[in-house]
Formats: C-alpha cells, structure tokens, sequence
C-alpha cells in the first residue's frame, strides 16, 4: 500500500533518535518519549491549488532530510509503519549535507 499526499503535503518518515549511555549502551526510540522532529520525505503532493486554477510548484522532493513543527504533523500508520503528514508551509528547513 502506498500514500499519495494531496495538495501541499508531504509524507515523512519521522528519524528514529537512538540515545548511547555513558558506557555506550544504545537506547533505541520508545513510545514514551516525544516524537521526533526530523524525518525524510517519501512522497510529495502536486502542490497548492491557487486561486487562478494553477498549481504552486513544491519546493520538497522525494529523498530530503528536513526539520519540520513539533506539533504540525498528523500520524498515520500503514502496515505497522509510521508515518507523518504535514503541509510544505510546516516545514521549516531541509538540512544539507
């Protein structure tokens, strides 16, 4: 099954943050902890349906690592997997390497 955003949204798959101890044991993510505010993009809308009948170009693509609100995103879960959707004017930056 796959997601196809509509609109100005993207899918993201939030980054799973895994904490090391002080003697290097690894902590993976629990579901106690806040979720995560960065994620790569996998899916991509057509973009924002302006008043004149033309489409706003997206300025995200498919493969983009990004920094997006806390609190903005909608969680869906597809096949035991998590996903986030959230509009492109939510995203507040694409980190670059």
């Amino acid at each position: 099954m796959q997601l196809r955003p509509l609109g100005d949204r993207v899918i993201i798959k939030p980054a799973a943050k895994e904490e090391m101890t002080k003697t290097g044991i690894i902590l993976p993510d629990t579901t106690d902890k806040e979720r995560p505010e960065q994620g790569e993009i996998i899916a991509v809308g057509p973009g924002k349906l302006l008043d004149n009948g033309t489409r706003a170009a997206m300025s995200l693509k498919i493969g983009d690592k990004v920094v997006f609100k806390k609190y903005s995103p909608d969680e869906v879960k597809i096949e035991e997997v998590e996903y986030l959707v959230i509009a492109e004017s939510d995203v507040m930056a694409v980190i670059e390497k």
